[in-house]
């Protein structure tokens, strides 16, 4: 009777375990498009296609520019990047992407530090006082 006691509770203990959703740690959301400037958000991004997709205005960099993250992507006005690593550590995201511009594959790493939900800075190491804040865009 015991055996089948524990069987049946173990059995209840799965099932509930399988009904709810994984622990995972919030990790922020950087999927969007951002800009340097968060009036200029329309003046650097726009919908195109059937899809209705957010892509660059043929003049983006002239307000600022900026770039639009995806699930596994970042990309800019000329280049595409796909990431290969993150890691999140407190506000610090650590970025590691491949790029692919017209002429040539890199490896760039960002150190992105987030401010708010809408709001992050790209800081460079090494390089004190030189950042570059970047805006989430409502498009």
């Amino acid at each position: 009777m015991t055996v089948l006691r524990n069987l049946a509770l173990a059995a209840a203990v799965s099932l509930c375990s399988a009904l709810l959703p994984p622990h995972r740690a919030n990790a922020f959301e950087l999927t969007g498009a951002w800009a340097t400037s968060a009036d200029q958000c329309a003046k650097v991004f726009t919908r195109k296609g059937r899809a209705n997709r957010v892509s660059f205005t043929n003049f983006s960099g002239v307000y600022g520019g900026g770039f639009i993250a995806e699930s596994d992507r970042l990309k800019g006005k000329l280049e595409n990047c796909l990431i290969k690593s993150r890691k999140e550590d407190g506000q610090t995201i650590n970025l590691v992407v491949a790029c692919a511009s017209g002429i040539m594959l890199s490896n760039v790493q960002f150190f992105l530090k987030v401010i708010d939900d809408n709001t992050i800075s790209r800081e460079f190491p090494g390089m004190e006082g030189m950042d570059v804040k970047y805006h989430r865009c409502q498009i």
